[in-house]
């Protein structure tokens, strides 16, 4: 394995500059497929009302999408801080383009890959000219920094990616009647404490599981704020056992984000029954915690097969006023682990999963709900119950695996962070922070299996990693004490029983045997698989055991001996698969992944003719066609009983 240099700075190193063509250096970001060409006029947006709708269900009312033209332009300054273009009115040298929006959708360069700064603008009229609302914004995701402005104030910045963020809207920097100007600047420039690092072999090649796409990726949402806010909505049913009734707790956090007093009377329902969650009086910027708990003597249960969901939505009443209203759908299921496997209401998981990468041809990260649905639906065609991403994934993706009974192992992008940066405080600190928001954000979704605190950290944890996955584990567990906690490795028979992973319930094994070396080649030979296996379930005869990914790279027919042929990933397939189902205790294997994505500039996966930076280990091609190995994990798939029938272990 190549040696990894550690960088804190955002740098185009030497070396990397070097794989770009001539005058590439100079060279902004591609311009934004179907927009004009960078330095042309683009039609001013006009001030457009954003639309009364959302992409998904779940959250507060008053939301409104601010759909319709954005304007961008690449930021050519050396040091990416024109900060003066925030208060420019002209169009000249803006594109128009829509968001969700990746500005290096479809440039693989590696100056593309480095990161860049971007500006984007979106003028917009409020849907309704009172004084009485509260307005904020709401980025569901932003790569990588981003520093936002109203009428050219500014009112906030954030750091990270994959999880949203809101700024409120000051009242006083509001044109209640006019046209109003958003401007947001994105750096998609990463450095080595952020989550995923930017990091660079010894020869200057950037290293990445996926490509760094810049922009704002997901869709920004207005919304209306009628002085109450429900800034927490936490609706946790609890099952003991398969048989038993479920308490189903209610913890709301009500905000008064008004001038005056207000009486609230907060109620629920859970299916057909209606509860009352609690009466207060919150004074003006203040906030009351209020709680209900109810138990339900003979629940429907949610499980893969048989996904029942829960109408448990929330209204905020004040006087004969409706301020909010909250839309929240969640199942009643429990998941444990119990002699050594993971169990979803008492029955024993063998799920069969893939991997995603949120991704597409033209699109890059910046994907629609479309593209979704069709991953969604391989996943289903091939008879896979189990998803998971290196990050979180779409509030759209979790309610379609709700509603059809998928499981997600949901992860956050502590991605092969070195051991040098989780030694500073700051960066587990900041690491846990991203763990808390996104269980605070995702935990009412029935279709979270549990929560991965990161990916391929070293093999050999040592204290560093051993305070970082304790912090994580407790903070997990102290916001969700309803779900088990994992960590994926990378598969290697000389690492040996790491005490370490104390506090894990689910320990997630990347095997790769038989398609990387590994270090000194220990994983060259397939056939040390099997033993590998047998001596991890020695090591943690308490823990889940999931085979959170294997794979290899396929983009051409040839002989089976020859690597990267579709005839070679078809005979990997068959004999892990052959090796999972000789051992009874695995509670599941998750191929990686399930259509291909770009990785990186200089990427070829093991495939001695590969085909960068398109990651192929995908049983879907990257334009949608089906590989041979598609039918061959459907197959496999298809023919393995991945939940224990009812009252089964």
């Amino acid at each position: 394995m190549p040696r990894v240099i550690r960088r804190r700075t955002a740098v185009l190193p030497l070396a990397l500059l070097a794989l770009l063509p001539a005058g590439a250096r100079a060279q902004a970001p591609a311009p934004v497929p179907g927009t004009p060409a960078p330095g042309t006029t683009a039609p001013a947006p006009g001030g457009a009302v954003p639309s009364a709708r959302t992409l998904y269900a779940d959250g507060p009312s008053g939301r409104f999408l601010m759909d319709g033209t954005w304007l961008y332009r690449a930021d050519p300054s050396r040091n990416g801080d024109r900060l003066g273009w925030q208060r420019d009115p002209a169009t000249a040298g803006w594109t128009a383009t829509t968001v969700p929006n990746a500005w290096n959708a479809t440039d693989e360069s590696a100056a593309s890959f480095a990161g860049a700064v971007g500006w984007y603008r979106r003028d917009f009229r409020l849907p309704t000219a009172a004084k009485a609302p509260m307005w904020v914004i709401r980025f569901e995701s932003v790569n990588y920094r981003a520093r936002i402005w109203l009428n050219g104030r500014p009112i906030g910045t954030h750091s990270g990616a994959y999880l949203p963020f809101e700024l409120r809207l000051p009242r006083s920097y509001l044109k209640r009647s006019g046209v109003n100007r958003l401007v947001v600047r994105v750096d998609s420039r990463r450095n080595g404490s952020d989550f995923p690092p930017a990091k660079f072999d010894a020869r200057g090649r950037p290293l990445g599981g996926w490509w760094n796409y810049g922009g704002i990726l997901r869709e920004v949402y207005l919304r209306r704020i009628d002085d109450i806010d429900l800034t927490t909505v936490d609706v946790r049913p609890d099952l003991p056992c398969a048989a038993c009734a479920a308490t189903v707790t209610w913890e709301v956090v009500a905000r008064n984000a008004g001038e005056v007093s207000r009486t609230i009377s907060v109620t629920g329902r859970f299916g057909a029954r209606r509860v009352r969650v609690g009466r207060a009086v919150v004074g003006p910027k203040s906030s009351v915690r209020l709680s209900a708990r109810i138990s339900v003597p003979k629940p429907r249960l949610w499980s893969p097969d048989r996904p029942f969901l829960y109408d448990a939505g929330l209204s905020v009443v004040s006087g004969k006023r409706t301020l909010q209203r909250y839309t929240r759908k969640v199942g009643v299921r429990s998941v444990k682990v119990s002699g050594g496997r993971l169990l979803i209401n008492g029955r024993a998981l063998d799920i069969r999963g893939v991997g995603l990468q949120e991704d597409s041809r033209n699109q890059g990260f910046a994907i629609t709900n479309a593209v979704r649905d069709q991953q969604i639906a391989w996943t289903r065609e091939l008879g896979a119950g189990l998803l998971r991403a290196h990050y979180p994934l779409h509030p759209y993706t979790l309610e379609q695996a709700d509603a059809l009974g998928l499981l997600v192992w949901s992860e956050i992008p502590v991605w092969q962070v070195d051991t040098e940066e989780l030694a500073r405080r700051e960066v587990r600190d900041a690491a846990v922070n991203v763990l808390r928001r996104h269980v605070l954000d995702a935990r009412n979704h029935p279709s979270v299996l549990l929560w991965s605190i990161g990916n391929e950290l070293s093999a050999r944890p040592g204290p560093v990693q051993a305070s970082y996955i304790a912090q994580a584990a407790s903070a997990a567990k102290t916001l969700d004490p309803t779900r088990p906690v994992g960590l994926a490795v990378a598969a290697s028979p000389t690492v040996g029983c790491q005490p370490e992973y104390g506090p894990l319930d689910v320990v997630g094994l990347n095997d790769y045997f038989g398609w990387y070396p590994g270090t000194n080649g220990v994983i060259a030979d397939r056939d040390l698989l099997s033993e590998y296996l047998d001596g991890v379930r020695a090591c943690y005869p308490d823990k889940a055991i999931v085979i959170s990914e294997f794979g290899a790279e396929a983009n051409r027919s040839g002989p089976v001996e020859e690597r990267g042929t579709f005839e070679f990933q078809n005979d990997f397939i068959g004999f892990h698969l052959g090796v999972f189902a000789t051992k009874p205790w695995l509670s599941g294997a998750i191929w990686w992944a399930l259509q291909e994505f770009r990785v990186r500039p200089n990427w070829d996966g093991g495939n001695p003719r590969p085909n960068p930076p398109i990651h192929e280990k995908g049983v879907v091609t990257f334009d949608g066609a089906l590989k041979p190995g598609f039918a061959e994990l459907q197959r496999r798939f298809r023919a393995t009983p991945q939940i224990a029938p009812p009252g089964g272990r």
